[in-house]
């Protein structure tokens, strides 16, 4: 029974055979046939199935042993990959090895595809990194900063309509992009706005929290990406012919747009799109799929280029521990890497504060050794994923910040060098 097992349940519940049982000698290994009751002794064959902890019952309806909890999240994260590309192999089998031998760290692959590990700090990181070079994968390996993955967002209205025609012409589709009111992407994220509830319901729970229009609340087409993401769909049209025989082209364009945005391929966040008119040809043949999905995708991509684009990025929440004299240097620290704090409480009946602050997730490498260099080691940070926030600046100017971010990883994800011009979206009557 592994560390997600729940009673009753299927998940995370293995029935094997223990092939033999062993006891641990100093540097020998003794086979013996049977183990009395509170010896320790090694099971061969049970590492395939429980990484770090577990529970071994020969008993059907056991209950597991609870979990080890941790008061440390693993928050410092740095990328590896090999020196030499051919040993990746070595490295992914050394990254087992080390979630198995540490029951604190986490190796995780992202999105853009790196390898990532996270320590619960810096020491506890560089440890781990000796040992996966010197021990765990025997490779020479190289690390870095890992790469911060963003989201994109509009600003305000699209300010001009919006309209792309299909490749041969015969197909129109006019559309408007404007941003989410706060609170209904992160609705959508804890599931209290579902793709799956009852439309009449949703409607009715958007109409009276967020003032939507009851008609336009009913008619929202899909969630994105992946059918559950934090953008909407909306269909505002009145009375148009064919309109639902292209609703799951469109619908395909759209996941597509909100999966790889047009600024730098990452996700949308709290975006909705408003369908406004449609025009179609007459015969079924010249609006099929292969006309409408990349239509749609462009007419999506131009509505996000007019209505002021911005890049969100990652924060975190950091609680931090501190004597009272120490308060002082936390301010420092966290006023040069962006961060703010919002409360400050002293324990009581102790001389300790806890300094609770929002600090973007990308300042926060070397965050921890920064923090101690100014307290004298006296504060302890802890980070957990918060939000989104809006990176201040526009991504479009050429001097700004985000525009930087955009470019490096356009780069990265070996994309053309410039930003996306509208015309290459956005069609004439």
């Amino acid at each position: 029974m592994g560390p997600n097992y729940v009673h009753g349940k299927k998940e995370d519940l293995v029935e094997k055979a223990i092939q033999r049982t062993v006891l641990m000698m100093g540097r020998y290994v003794e086979s013996i046939e049977n183990v009395p009751c509170g010896n320790i002794c090694g099971l061969v064959g049970v590492d395939q199935f429980l990484v770090k902890t577990g529970t071994i019952s020969t008993f059907k309806d056991a209950h597991n042993m609870k979990v080890m909890k941790f008061s440390v999240s693993p928050v410092v994260r740095v990328a590896v990959e090999p020196k030499n590309p051919a040993d990746l192999p070595k490295l992914v089998e050394g990254l087992k090895r080390l979630a198995k031998s540490d029951p604190m760290v986490q190796c995780i692959i992202e999105e853009s595809g790196e390898h990532i590990v996270a320590g619960a700090g810096e020491l506890h990181l560089e440890i781990c990194l000796k040992d996966l070079e010197e021990d765990h994968a025997q490779i020479p390996i190289k690390t870095s900063d890992p790469v911060v993955s963003y989201r994109e967002t509009v600003s305000e209205e699209s300010e001009i309509m919006c309209l792309s025609k299909s490749p041969n012409k015969h197909n129109r589709l006019f559309m408007k992009a404007c941003p989410l009111q706060d609170g209904i992407a992160e609705d959508i994220d804890k599931g209290d706005i579902n793709p799956r509830d009852d439309f009449k319901v949703r409607a009715r729970f958007l109409a009276d929290k967020y003032n939507w229009d009851a008609t336009d609340a009913r008619k929202i087409w899909a969630f994105g990406p992946e059918g559950t993401g934090p953008n909407l769909l909306v269909d505002v049209t009145k009375g148009v012919q064919y309109l639902n025989e292209i609703k799951d082209s469109v619908v395909a364009g759209f996941q597509w747009a909100t999966k790889e945005s047009v600024l730098c391929e990452e996700n949308m966040r709290g975006v909705r799109f408003n369908i406004h008119d449609v025009t179609l040809h007459a015969d079924a043949i010249h609006r099929g799929g292969g006309q409408i999905i990349p239509t749609a995708r462009r007419c999506l991509y131009a509505c996000l280029l007019t209505a002021q684009p911005r890049l969100l990025e990652p924060v975190y929440l950091v609680e931090i521990q501190c004597p009272e004299q120490a308060v002082g240097g936390i301010y420092g620290v966290l006023n040069r890497r962006r961060g703010h704090v919002f409360e400050e409480s002293q324990v009581a009946g102790t001389p300790m504060f806890i300094v609770k602050a929002y600090l973007p997730v990308n300042e926060s490498f070397g965050f921890t050794a920064d923090l101690r260099s100014n307290t004298g080691g006296q504060a302890f940070p802890q980070c957990v994923f918060d939000h989104w926030q809006i990176l201040p600046g526009d991504p479009l100017d050429g001097k700004s910040r985000p525009y930087q971010i955009v470019m490096d990883t356009r780069k990265r994800k070996g994309l053309k060098d410039s930003l996306p011009e509208l015309d290459n979206y956005f069609d004439k009557l």
